[in-house]
């Protein structure tokens, strides 16, 4: 204790022990309960227990947790602005910044790159799960440096796109492209590629589920039977896989074409140019997987479905 604590006594039994309440920081008297003094210091450590911490032997621990989406276990400090008359000078400007070397370059690195990927994900309203997933992504692709020499903006949108995959959420790259600012495709094409030879067999993502693509392309369509058609435009897609020869044609293409053909034959028959406009494919590329389709109508569509347009009638093109 300190000299100040060392003087403290009762006045009415000066010879007893002072017990300290360190919940509340008093001094009191063990035999009458006087509170000698208050507002007490605790001059020991801070004793903070995290979840992770359990098997730790030294429990003492100052200041928050780490964070592990940025290297090292130095305990940098980050100034906010300062807005009283205190914080600015004559001029105007800051006294007190974060000084150059408050912040290793690794970890400026992997911040301006989080910062892109809350830019890029706020634009299609991505949930926190997949930016968390990008996050790790981008880690893991700065540290293990399997993208060097790649732009961060191509970096960014290929971790978005296999974040997504793997959470369930799969976008189309064409739409990752929409948010980035200069990735192209062939840009995040490469860098996938680089990315997921470098993932474990267990992280690495799915390939893209048209039964993912067909329900956000029939929202953005606005159809009156958007159920019905949903549930005859994966099942078309489905089964043109075994009968029809578009193995090796994109999702999202397969996707377009089976919607068009079931909207035919639902009797609610959409602009190619809306197919177009909601799956983000050519129209001559959907126009192709149609006609290849066409011929073995009769064979993709459920046992049940009640045709207001017979396949024979279909349009073709």
């Amino acid at each position: 204790m300190s000299r100040y604590v060392k003087q403290l006594a009762c006045r009415f039994h000066p010879d007893a022990a002072l017990v300290e309440d360190y919940r509340a920081g008093d001094m009191v008297c063990p035999e009458c309960g006087l509170v000698v003094g208050d507002r007490m210091v605790d001059v020991g450590s801070e004793w903070r227990t995290f979840s992770n911490d359990k098997d730790s032997k030294d429990m003492s621990r100052v200041g928050a947790a780490e964070n592990p989406l940025f290297g090292g276990d130095s305990l940098e400090t980050v100034m906010s602005l300062g807005t009283g008359s205190g914080a600015v000078d004559e001029f105007g400007k800051q006294k007190y910044n974060n000084g150059p070397r408050q912040m290793s370059s690794a970890d400026k690195a992997l911040r301006s790159g989080y910062d892109a990927i809350r830019q890029m994900a706020g634009r299609i309203a991505l949930s926190s799960r997949i930016i968390n997933r990008a996050f790790s992504l981008f880690k893991q692709c700065y540290e293990n440096k399997c993208v060097r020499g790649r732009s961060q903006d191509a970096i960014v949108a290929t971790c978005i796109y296999i974040a997504c995959r793997q959470e369930g959420a799969q976008r189309t790259i064409k739409e990752i492209c929409a948010i980035s600012t200069s990735a192209s495709k062939k840009d995040i094409g490469r860098c996938f590629k680089q990315i997921v030879q470098s993932l474990p067999n267990s992280n690495r993502p799915e390939s893209i589920d048209i039964k993912n693509l067909v329900p956000r392309f029939c929202n953005q369509l606005e159809l009156r039977q958007e159920i019905h058609i949903q549930k005859t435009a994966v099942y078309i897609a489905e089964r043109a896989k075994e009968l029809c020869d578009i193995q090796s044609r994109a999702p999202d293409s397969i996707a377009g074409a089976s919607i068009y053909m079931a909207c035919a034959a639902a009797g609610e028959r959409k602009p190619m140019k809306d197919i177009q406009t909601a799956a983000g494919v050519m129209e001559s590329t959907i126009r192709q997987i149609y006609k290849i389709m066409l011929p073995k109508a009769a064979d993709l569509f459920p046992a049940d479905f009640l045709f207001k347009c017979p396949p024979a009638s279909l349009p073709q093109s």
